[in-house]
């Protein structure tokens, strides 16, 4: 293993060792699909989820996470306040947040919320490549061809710069999921090639991805690009480690999970595989 495999390994090691020492409060606003195997996997990392998402509670509730997640994903009027309520509260309190903009084109009241949710600064966004060529852009053609429903049509590669001008326009960490998971802050690109095709079969990893991002940001709230490949490349080792006993996506899914919870320094370092692209 080369010095540069050797020191992410560390890296990523240090900070899933902080997420089980810490056990940092999670606030998770996110969709219904999702919420079960989100739950499971910040449990399962060593952080402690809550699923609040009522804008009646957000005052006295969100001033003492440690992160804050918000997914779209089944995007309601009557939760957007509640997502941009919170992300308004972590601004004030400094409070690291990160944005997964699912299905960000998909119709012109989702565009306009996931623009309206970036200018409120996000942390770290990170979505495929679609909806991260879509925000990219001043403006997009709800139902146009850069998605369907959730699922990117682009490959990660291809929206390297993209995803490289959302970050220098939005302020944040983008990261992109895909075959290798990109992260920029709009200068520097870093890819992450851990993980196993058959996650594309398991609903709602993604979410989960992004959801270990927070966690991994909530311990270290002043290297978020490191934060966001650390937590790709742990999320990418434990579904390599599951597929081993997996027969299909239903076992991938709990053998995942299982793999996460008890993933060890040998391990890590032994398969994580993580590369500057510039």
């Amino acid at each position: 293993m080369d010095s540069n495999q050797t020191q992410w390994g560390s890296t990523a090691w240090h900070l899933l060792s902080l997420v089980r020492a810490q056990t940092p409060l999670i606030q998770c606003i996110t969709n219904f699909v999702s919420m079960d195997i989100v739950a499971n996997t910040l449990l399962s990392a060593g952080a402690s989820p809550a699923m609040l998402h009522a804008v009646e509670e957000l005052r006295d509730f969100t001033p003492g996470v440690h992160a804050l997640y918000v997914n779209v994903g089944t995007l309601s009027p009557s939760w957007l306040p509640a997502m941009t309520t919170a992300a308004q509260i972590c601004n004030t309190h400094r409070t690291p947040w990160v944005l997964d903009p699912v299905a960000a084109n998909a119709s012109a009241f989702r565009f306009e919320a996931c623009r309206e949710l970036l200018r409120l600064k996000p942390t770290v966004v990170r979505g495929n490549a679609s909806e991260i060529i879509a925000l990219s852009l001043d403006s997009a053609e709800p139902n146009s061809s850069a998605s369907k429903g959730v699922d990117s049509v682009h490959e990660s590669t291809t929206a390297v710069e993209a995803a490289k001008l959302l970050a220098r326009t939005s302020g944040a960490i983008v990261a992109v999921s895909g075959a290798t998971d990109i992260v920029t802050d709009g200068n520097r690109v870093v890819g992450a090639h851990n993980g196993v095709a058959m996650m594309q079969k398991v609903t709602a990893t993604g979410c989960s991805v992004t959801a270990l991002i927070a966690a991994f940001v909530a311990v270290d709230k002043t290297h978020a690009l490191d934060a966001a490949v650390s937590a790709l490349a742990v999320f990418g080792v434990a579904a390599e480690l599951g597929m081993k006993m997996a027969k299909g996506p239903a076992s991938l899914r709990m053998h995942l999970i299982d793999a996460l919870y008890g993933l060890d320094e040998a391990a890590l370092h032994s398969h994580v595989n993580i590369t500057s692209l510039s």
